[in-house]
Formats: structure tokens, C-alpha cells, sequence
């Protein structure tokens, strides 16, 4: 195994070098220039108070009364405008915490609507009101803690800026309470936030956050926003902390949290496997008994160190089950919570949804959990750089041995609050000796406007391989210009290329070998107060992909779109699209269903339409059709929801893809369903059941959740999955009925020392 300094070295110094020499000086002169705030804002400074305030919903006690409500406006439909109801912010905060207070008033109080109790629950259909801190003012990631009515918590982080389709990611938790009050006026919330609870840096006895805060009036479609923020980025303006108010706090001093997790975990588990003369299945009965320990420790107002020993993930939700119809590996998003606080630290990527690190390399192998023995997590800002740091070790399990994976991330703002340079290292080693290594640089410069470039190279190194530093054949390049808007004209050009022996042992990447040119032009409309449309785009875009070694085109496709957003909240669009496939192997959609090598040129269109999401019954809807390599296609997916009570919601999903292949060749066709029930008896306790099915694989799949959340920190889980086969005599010896099945009782207790 080569020491990273070694890697580092050979990758700067090795032949045909003089590239990597100009860029690592830019680099480190990046460093020592100075952040020009020149853009820095009047900030807002919020009251001191020297008592507590009692959480009971109302701010009716005498100290809320002294302070100035927000100065709030409409942000959507109708930018600028009155609000059509009235709304009062108060923010206020002692040496412990950050208390926030909104009185919603309503004209019409019978039509307030929150159907939901569960924890993290995120539908449109329930009234809102939120804040989000930037706690490190760093314009780029925040912390949101949202409620409703009935006073569930939703609490996610927000990273790059809100841009992307889900710059959120609501599986982070922490601590904090809130207490809401329904009334004739309307509905009333008191959020009480500990400073244990947030990481943000003390300069000089000041503390700078950046702040949004909003409230949502779902039967209007309506947001109620501080500080004015235009809509131009879309659905995520509102998310943006880029365009937060800067606040100040004085004279709070963190208090480094010190929390321990014991859980303890039993139950049974029950799979099938074939016998030594593969002539029947045999049972096979695996009683699950586990402890475990995560701690929490405050370092620093800035850092954070997270301690696991054998963690067990039994309680996160099923992956949905999904039909590949592309030759590349699905993407499944990261849910356990380890690796959630500040994930977007760890952030390196490279377009979709290829990256140098992703996490779920970690404890899953091909599909199958493999036991973590233990692991360590540094996130936080030392100075002006952003930190990442990983480290867990893996069980052996069947043909892979016990392997370390370690990851070092760090970041920093140059030039001017918008702008980022960083690097990042990654390693994986087996106790059998074999390695993956990889660095990587990054930048993110906001030029001027909303138009940013950025630029990201890496390298990887692992055993078997020529590792040539002064080559790009293990080499990743990525180089893009954009605007950032939905208003008027807005652009995305990108330029990448991944080396035939780039290989990131801790990443994902959905090819190899390959030059990819990929472009987006837009031109969007916000029409004024009289305009039904709230929103909506034109856009043309396109990629072509060759092969890195001989140029030759590989894949590649063009066309154009429209979409559209109404002010009562229906959505929709239309995409037309034109493909190239240069196939170079025989491409299986089946076991039955092959398409041979060839040169394709086909087309397709999808039509989509979504009802307000805002109601209590909505269905999203796309139809798709077209020609499909040497075949034709139509694929077409449905998914309601309806909010039966406060206590009840129904979920389902049914998608049908059929591909009609020339005459010799099996047609086809594939059906997934899924149903979701969640009955929620309070804000504290819930059970979610989840049933899918994929015609594809012949399996129904189970997943049934209790949870008892009593507090924050105190969880119970009671966990039933099974798996069946519907097509049991595909194969012989026939299939048993059931494919697996766990029973698991989880139980995790939080001691705050």
C-alpha cells in the first residue's frame, strides 16, 4: 500500500507533470487570498433575553410582546404581495437556546389543514411554518426544523445551496422541541433549539448565522417568507441559503453535547438455501442478537466527533424497487443515520450521480449487509475550512475479507462568500492486502451573477493496476460553466472524462472509459399577478459520450422540454428526445429478453402531470413512448396519495414498461406496484407498512415499521420483513414461497452526560 504523501508526490512530480504543478499552485495561492465580502448585507441582530420562555405554543407572555415581528412578505403566488393572511415571527435566544414563535392566524380556521403526525413527515398537504439557519454563514448549506399543526418535527439539512432535483436530506436528526396550539384565530408554534444542537464559530464573542423563515398555507398554495427572496431558482428558492439574512448572536458559548447511545437489538431471521445436491431448499433459522454503541461528542463549537461500535441499521426504510432498462447500475440515495450529520461535507461530485465517495459502499456489498465492527465521524470548520473525516472498519463476509475505509474532506471559502476550493483523499484496504486509493481537487467560483464554473479532478490507485500518476488513464476531469436561474436565460455546459483505470473503490461511477460533452439551455418565465402559470421553462439539452481511447461515439442524446407550474399547484411537462447506442455487448433486459450489438438510433417522449400537491388527494402521472434500440416502448407509472384523516395515509405507486423486440425475441414487459400505509396514532408513535412488488425479479416484498419515539434520543422499533416468490416454478428445484424473512425488536436510550 502506497502512503497518500507518496501518491501525492508521484501524482505531482511524475513525467508530463508541468499541468499538475500549475494547478497545485493555483491551488495553494487560492488559499492565501483573503474572502472579499464585499457583498456582506446589514445584519439583523436578534434580542438577548436573560430568562427562559415556557414552550406551550402561545407567545402571548410578556417578553415575545417586546419583540418586533419579522418583516414578512408573499413569495408565492404573487412575489412581493400582501399576505392574504396575517403572520408573526418572533425570534429570541438566552445563553442555552434559540427560541422561535409564529402565530398563524387564519380567517378561515376550519380549513387549516395537517394530516399528518409522523416524525419527518414532508407533504405538501399539511400547513407549515419553518426556519432555516446557515449556522456557519457560509452561503452554501443550513439546518431546517419545520413543524405543522399537530406538531410534528421535520428537521433536514440543506446543501448546495438548494440546487439540484432534492437538495434536502430529511434523514438528519437532533435535538430540539417545539409545541404548537390550534385555535379560533388560527394556529400558534414556540420552537425552543439548543446551541448544543448546532455548530457555528464564535469570532470575537459574535456569532454570524445566516437565516429564512416561512410559513406554508397549503389550500392557497401560498408562502409567507423573511427575508424577500425571489423565485427565480424555483421550488428551492425558498431553500436557498445563499440569499439568507445575516443575524447576529452575542455572547453565546457552545455547549459541547456529550451524548451515548447504547441499543440493543433481538430477533430471528429466516432465509433459504439450496442443499449440497441443489435438489430442495433447506431452512435456514439465524436468531439475530446484537448491542451496539453510538456516542456523540462536542470537540468544539466547530467539530463534532461521532463514535460507533457494531452498528445495526434494521430500522431504515426498504430501498424502492426499481426496473433498470439502461446497461449501468442503479443509484439507491444514502438512509442510515451514521452518515448523515453534515453529509454534505463528504460531497465530491462529478455530475448525476457520480462521485469519488459514496457511503453506501460501506457495510453493503452486492446488495447483502456486511457487519460493521466500529467507526469514527469528524464533521465541522476548523478556521476557514470545512472538514470530513471517516473511518470504519468491516467484518468478513463469505469471499471478501475484513476491510478499512477511511475518508478526509476538506473545504474553504476563497475570494468571496460563493466560492470554494477543497480536496479530498479516500482509502480502502483489505486485511487480505488488497487497496483502492484516491484524491481528488475541487473548486466552485461564482464569477459574477447567478453564472458559476467549477472544476473537479481526481485519481485512483489500487493493486493489479499501472498506476501511472503522470497518465490519465486513472484520471477524472470535470469542468462546468452555469447559470443558476429559471428566469430568463440560463445555461449548463460540462466537459468530463473518466480514464480507462479510474476505478474510485469508495465512489460511484456509472461507466468507465469514456469523454462526455453535455449542454442545457433555458429560457424561463415568472408572469405577472393576473397569470394562472406561477412558473414555467423551455429547455434543450443533450449529451454525446465517446469512447476515451479511440473516439468513437458510444451514446448519446438531444431534445427539447416544457414545463410548468400553476399557481394553484398543478405541474407538468413535455419531453421529446432523440438517442444514439453504439452497443458493443449483447444488452439483457431478461433472462429471455436480449438486444444484440449494433448501432441504434431511436426516439421517445414522456408526457407528465402532477394535481396540487397541496390537496389531500394528489396522483403524479407520466406516459412515455417511443422506439427502443431495434424495439418499440411505452412505459407508464401512477402514483396517488390521499390523506385519509390525521391519523391515516394511503401511498401507492404502479409503473408498466413494455418493450415489443423484433420478431425471434421475447417481448418485454415488467409491472412494479407498491402500497404504503402509514396509520399514526400521535406524534409519537407510528407504524408504516410497505408492500412492493417486481414482476421483474417474481418477488413481492414486505416492510413493516413500529415506531415509539417518546423523545428525542429514545427509540423503539419493531421491524417485520418478508420476501416472497410469485413465480416459484422459473426454476428448479421450485423456489420456496417465502425468499427471507426478519423479525426484529430495536431499541436505542440516549443519556445526555
Amino acid at each position: 500500500m502506497l502512503p497518500y504523501f507518496v501518491l501525492l508526490n508521484r501524482g505531482i512530480t511524475g513525467g508530463n507533470s508541468l499541468p499538475r504543478i500549475l494547478g497545485v499552485a493555483i491551488f495553494l495561492w487560492l488559499l492565501i487570498l483573503p474572502v472579499n465580502s464585499a457583498d456582506a448585507q446589514t445584519r439583523y441582530k436578534i434580542t438577548h433575553i436573560s430568562s427562559s420562555i415556557e414552550l406551550d405554543g402561545l407567545s402571548n407572555e410578556d417578553i415575545w410582546q417586546t419583540i418586533k415581528p419579522l418583516p414578512v412578505i408573499m413569495q408565492e403566488p404573487n412575489f412581493g404581495g400582501q399576505p392574504s393572511e396575517k403572520t408573526e415571527i418572533r425570534i429570541a435566544y438566552n445563553d442555552d437556546y434559540l427560541f422561535i414563535a409564529a402565530s398563524c392566524y387564519d380567517s378561515e380556521p376550519d380549513k387549516i389543514q395537517s394530516p399528518s403526525k409522523k416524525r419527518d413527515e414532508m407533504s405538501l398537504n399539511n400547513d407549515w411554518f419553518g426556519i432555516i439557519i446557515d449556522t456557519f454563514n457560509d452561503k452554501e448549506n443550513a439546518l431546517a426544523f419545520f413543524t405543522t399543526p399537530s406538531g410534528l418535527r421535520l428537521d433536514m439539512t440543506v446543501f448546495n445551496d438548494a440546487e439540484g432535483n432534492f437538495p434536502l436530506n430529511s434523514s438528519w436528526n437532533t435535538f430540539w422541541d417545539v409545541a404548537t396550539v390550534t385555535d379560533d384565530e388560527g394556529w400558534h408554534a414556540e420552537m425552543r433549539i439548543p446551541f448544543s444542537s448546532l455548530r457555528f464559530q464564535n469570532i470575537d464573542g459574535s456569532v454570524v448565522m445566516g437565516l429564512i423563515t416561512w410559513r406554508w398555507i397549503a389550500r392557497k398554495y401560498e408562502v409567507v417568507l423573511y427575508p424577500q427572496i425571489p423565485r427565480q431558482w424555483g421550488f428551492w428558492s425558498k431553500f436557498k441559503p445563499s440569499q439568507a439574512q445575516e443575524v447576529v448572536l452575542k455572547g453565546i458559548h457552545h455547549r459541547n453535547p456529550f451524548y451515548i447511545a447504547p441499543y440493543l437489538l433481538g430477533g430471528m431471521t429466516r432465509t433459504f438455501e439450496l442443499n449440497d445436491s441443489e435438489t430442495a431448499y433447506r431452512r435456514i433459522d439465524d436468531p439475530a442478537h446484537e448491542i451496539g454503541l453510538d456516542i456523540k461528542y462536542g470537540l468544539t463549537s466547530n467539530l463534532t466527533l461521532d463514535l460507533t461500535v457494531n452498528p445495526d441499521f434494521a430500522q431504515v426504510e426498504a430501498d424502492n424497487q426499481e426496473i433498470n432498462l439502461t446497461r449501468f447500475s442503479l443509484f439507491f440515495p444514502e438512509k442510515r443515520l451514521f452518515f448523515q450529520e453534515r453529509s454534505s461535507n463528504f460531497e465530491f461530485k462529478f455530475g448525476g450521480p457520480n462521485r469519488l465517495f459514496y457511503s453506501r459502499r460501506i457495510g453493503i456489498y452486492e446488495g447483502q449487509r456486511v457487519p460493521i465492527y466500529g467507526g469514527a465521524k469528524v464533521v465541522g470548520r476548523i478556521g476557514q475550512w470545512d472538514l470530513g473525516f471517516l473511518t470504519m472498519q468491516t467484518a468478513p463476509i463469505d469471499s471478501l475479507s475484513s476491510e478499512n475505509f477511511s475518508v478526509l474532506r476538506l473545504r474553504r471559502q476563497v475570494i468571496n462568500p460563493y466560492t470554494y476550493i477543497g480536496c479530498m483523499i479516500t482509502n480502502r484496504i483489505g486485511t487480505e492486502g488488497a487497496y483502492n486509493s484516491s484524491y481528488g481537487l475541487d473548486g466552485i467560483f461564482r464569477l459574477f451573477g447567478d453564472d458559476y464554473l467549477s472544476v473537479r479532478w481526481a485519481q485512483t490507485f489500487e493493486n493489479d493496476k499501472p498506476n501511472k500518476s503522470s497518465s490519465l488513464d486513472p484520471a477524472r476531469i470535470s469542468i462546468d460553466w452555469e447559470r443558476r436561474t429559471l428566469k430568463g436565460i440560463g445555461y449548463f455546459f460540462n466537459y468530463s472524462l473518466a480514464g480507462k483505470d479510474y476505478h474510485p473503490g469508495i465512489g460511484f461511477e456509472w461507466r468507465e472509459n469514456y469523454t462526455r460533452y453535455n449542454g442545457r439551455l433555458l429560457y424561463g418565465w415568472i408572469p405577472g399577478e393576473k397569470s394562472a402559470l406561477l412558473r414555467h421553462q423551455i429547455f434543450l439539452e443533450g449529451y454525446l459520450i465517446q469512447n476515451y481511447e479511440n473516439g468513437l461515439t458510444e451514446s448519446a442524446e438531444t431534445g427539447p422540454s416544457w414545463v410548468f407550474t400553476t399557481k394553484s399547484g398543478y405541474t407538468g411537462g413535455i419531453t421529446m428526445k432523440l438517442f444514439y447506442e453504439d452497443l458493443p455487448d449483447t444488452f439483457s433486459l431478461s433472462d429471455n429478453s436480449e438486444i444484440l450489438p449494433d448501432r441504434y438510433t431511436f426516439y421517445g417522449m414522456d408526457i407528465n402531470f402532477s394535481t396540487p400537491f397541496s390537496g389531500m388527494f394528489n396522483v403524479e402521472t407520466n406516459l412515455g413512448f417511443g422506439t427502443f434500440y431495434d424495439g418499440r416502448q411505452i412505459s407508464f407509472n401512477i402514483a396517488p396519495d390521499w390523506n385519509i384523516s390525521s391519523s391515516l395515509v394511503l401511498g401507492a405507486f404502479y409503473q408498466f414498461n413494455y418493450i415489443d423486440l423484433p420478431e425471434g425475441y421475447q417481448d418485454f414487459k415488467a409491472h412494479i406496484s407498491r402500497l404504503r400505509a402509514l396509520l399514526m396514532f400521535t406524534t409519537r408513535l407510528s407504524i408504516t407498512a410497505f408492500i412492493q412488488y417486481n414482476s421483474d425479479i417474481d418477488a413481492v416484498v414486505t416492510n413493516l415499521r413500529l415506531r415509539y419515539n417518546p423523545r428525542e434520543g429514545i427509540d423503539l422499533y419493531l421491524v417485520y420483513d418478508e420476501g416472497f416468490n410469485t413465480n416459484r416454478r422459473r426454476k428448479l428445484p421450485v423456489l420456496p414461497f417465502t425468499r427471507n424473512r426478519t423479525l426484529l425488536l430495536k431499541y436505542t436510550y440516549t443519556f445526555n452526560i
